[in-house]
């Protein structure tokens, strides 16, 4: 959450030190990865204890909740561009910034595919893809009952069509002159991911073997990436520049190139092996308690966080543009958002929580006394 809200915040020299610089993955995986995870654990259980039609149900839910949090995002974020250009006060077209000018320009039509999912402009194309694949863990848990490995495979497979130039979605149906673009982020070739951290979670197979050999074969890939992946070395060297053409394919974002995938199972691996048995190594001094359970904290509140942020980094982004992005200036933008996001995680916490509930339990019930009249009439 943290990493994602930096790397969208416009002219933010923070985002050249986020692990997509050094790596052929990045926070997209992390989010996709950990929201499998956390899937299996919220709606696994549904499932299991009440049958594959209400679990199915239960989805449904969650993705009427993910699709209204995009429409409210996308019309908030659309309106603070209206606002900042009506100002004035700025050179920067922000309309403009996010080539929003298609949907304020042809509004009719491109509210019709904002609706049906079919206009998904780039800056906010992780919600929908979330949201298909959120609708093929019924799908998931149908052939899970049947063996586990039928998930598996059919995962796979989904995966390869999608990077053999099979099924996208359009994302720019509707437009005037017509349009071949597609979403940025494939959710079929995106879901191979989510269904890993699912797969994990659920039990569909165990645990990596804690090995030196397959330890030192992941530091290997994480290190002998870095000069692909670093934009200074991208730049001196034609080498890797030729190199990052002909393998475009495996390192591509919006199909999730295999080595992309290599790239985080080695990253998820050398953390998961750091951090302990059952996370042993994340306890320790009541320092790194406070600071782990922060993290926590925010991870667990990731989709109120996540719509925060993204309209958070356009008014941060507003800050650079006036007060400009010098390093100490990059320090406090950033370290304000990141206030402002863990306060969000917390404040939803707290009122996930029905704090009333809590205040009307322990205030006592009111008891009347009867030797005392109700009402007394004040002498004059």
């Amino acid at each position: 959450m943290y990493i994602i809200l930096i790397a969208h915040i416009p002219g933010n020299k923070w985002t050249l030190w986020i692990p997509a610089r050094f790596g052929f993955s990045d926070a997209t995986e992390i989010f996709v990865f950990c929201s499998g995870m956390a899937s299996a654990i919220a709606f696994g259980g549904v499932f299991a204890r009440a049958g594959w039609a209400m679990g199915a149900l239960r989805i449904l839910h969650r993705m009427w909740q993910v699709y209204w949090a995009h429409i409210g995002v996308f019309f908030t974020i659309l309106l603070s561009m209206v606002l900042l250009n009506a100002t004035g006060l700025f050179e920067k077209d922000y309309i403009g910034s996010l080539n929003l000018y298609p949907f304020v320009n042809q509004t009719a039509e491109n509210l019709l595919g904002l609706m049906t999912l079919t206009y998904v402009p780039n800056y906010f194309d992780i919600l929908p893809m979330y949201l298909v694949i959120l609708g093929m863990i019924p799908f998931a848990m149908a052939l899970a009952r049947i063996h586990p490995a039928l998930v598996i495979a059919s995962s796979i497979t989904l995966w390869l069509y999608a990077n053999q130039g099979g099924t996208n979605l359009p994302a720019e149906l509707w437009f005037e002159n017509g349009s071949t673009r597609q979403w940025f982020f494939n959710p079929f070739a995106w879901q191979l991911v989510f269904f890993t951290g699912f797969g994990f979670m659920a039990g569909w197979y165990p645990a990596p073997p804690k090995r030196r050999d397959l330890i030192a074969l992941a530091a290997v890939v994480v290190i002998v990436t870095v000069p692909f992946a670093w934009y200074k070395i991208i730049g001196a060297s034609p080498f890797v520049r030729e190199w990052r053409t002909d393998w475009a394919i495996h390192i591509n974002k919006t199909q999730f190139g295999v080595l992309r995938y290599v790239h985080f199972l080695s990253v998820a691996y050398l953390a998961w092996i750091w951090a302990g048995p059952m996370g042993a190594r994340l306890n320790g001094s009541a320092t790194k308690e406070r600071i782990i359970g922060v993290i926590r904290k925010v991870g667990q509140q990731s989709l109120a966080v996540f719509m925060t942020s993204m309209v958070l980094a356009r008014w941060l982004g507003v800050l650079f543009d006036v007060y400009g992005n010098g390093p100490v200036q990059a320090a406090l933008v950033n370290l304000f958002g990141a206030a402002i996001i863990t306060g969000t995680a917390y404040f939803v916490a707290y009122l996930k929580s029905q704090p009333w509930r809590k205040s009307v339990e322990r205030k006592p019930a009111p008891t009347v006394d009867h030797a005392q009249p109700i009402v007394q009439v004040q002498q004059r």
